[in-house]
């Protein structure tokens, strides 16, 4: 391992043990919340990144394996008991069904060029809130329901480990998924996809397995959230959801995942900041105009994300440490 490696592993070990330790030194029952929000979205945008940042996937129906998972574990919850066994039986319900669905719609549509696989995401996640505003009965449409959570839950600083415990697993996963032979072909195809075709992979299996990871990693954050707020209704469908998904992977860092995990926790930040400056000033209910220019900020200071930009200018002043000290020898 590199220094630059090692530094980069040490830096999010750090930054790991800081979130388990800040509940130790504030007790603040908001900052739980905001803190477990973070996490989950966390979640979500790496799951998103694995599409877009790697594998050069464009998805606008991301929310569906969100939203599927919000519903599966608030369903289980809300009919049977308020038990872990049925809080993990709904998250299994829906990893089952993203699986089957995103390898339904990767088999219809990776095979096809351009935008295909985009706007045919983006179509059924559409259907899925129609059906989920429709059918009252289950759904209570729009206006939603509430529904009992598991005693492991109910407790905000417990839930806050849970959710931080799960964040720092999946990221364990992702990072050796990414950094797996199967990995390394995902980066290729994002870089070049006719050059990794013609080397002889089948670019189709590549993409539904990516699609396959990412639905289910996200139904699981769609299941937390659910769970956080112990409420559920048609907006975890809504195309918000994935553009919050994007705007967290281009701010943090594109085909990082840990860059997913910082962009998650800048905007919610902001979000949070903006809010409570609202109270002072009614110009900042508009929180997204000044979220658009913070993202608009970003993208200008920063064109590859945050991580990607420092990992840049890392490479960069590594090759001119190089080039200095073969100069040297050259002249010795």
């Amino acid at each position: 391992m590199t220094i630059s490696g090692l530094l980069n592993h040490r830096f999010i070990l750090f930054v790991f043990l800081s979130l388990a330790v800040l509940p130790f030194l504030s007790d603040s029952r908001s900052m739980y919340i905001m803190f477990t929000q973070i996490f989950i979205f966390a979640i979500f945008a790496m799951s998103f990144d694995l599409l877009l940042g790697y594998t050069g996937i464009v998805s606008f129906g991301h929310c569906m394996f969100f939203g599927i998972g919000a519903y599966s574990v608030s369903l289980f919850l809300k009919n049977f008991d308020a038990t872990i066994s049925y809080f993990l039986l709904g998250v299994l319900v829906a990893i089952v069904l993203s699986g089957i669905l995103s390898y339904l719609i990767g088999m219809l549509s990776l095979r096809l060029k351009s935008h295909f696989y985009a706007m045919l995401t983006l179509a059924i996640s559409q259907l899925l809130f129609v059906l989920a505003e429709k059918w009252r009965s289950m759904t209570m449409g729009g206006d939603g329901f509430t529904f009992p959570v598991p005693e492991l839950f109910r407790d905000r600083l417990s839930f806050y480990y849970v959710c931080l415990i799960l964040m720092v697993i999946l990221f364990v996963i992702l990072r050796a998924f990414t950094h797996s032979p199967l990995g390394k072909v995902l980066k290729a195809i994002g870089q070049n996809e006719q050059r990794a075709e013609a080397l002889g992979y089948q670019i189709l299996h590549y993409k539904v397995i990516v699609s396959i990871v990412a639905g289910v990693v996200a139904a699981i954050s769609g299941g937390l959230y659910a769970v956080m707020l112990r409420f559920v209704n048609t907006q975890v469908f809504s195309i918000e959801t994935t553009l919050d998904a994007l705007l967290m992977s281009m701010i943090g860092g594109l085909g990082t995942l840990f860059g997913s995990i910082l962009g998650s926790g800048i905007v919610e930040l902001a979000h949070h900041g903006l809010t409570e400056l609202a109270k002072l000033h009614p110009i900042f209910e508009r929180w997204v105009i000044f979220l658009g220019l913070l993202y608009i900020l970003v993208v200008l200071c920063f064109p590859s994300g945050i991580v990607g930009s420092v990992q840049e200018w890392r490479e960069k002043r590594k090759q001119r440490s190089m080039q200095a000290a073969t100069i040297t020898e050259q002249v010795e």
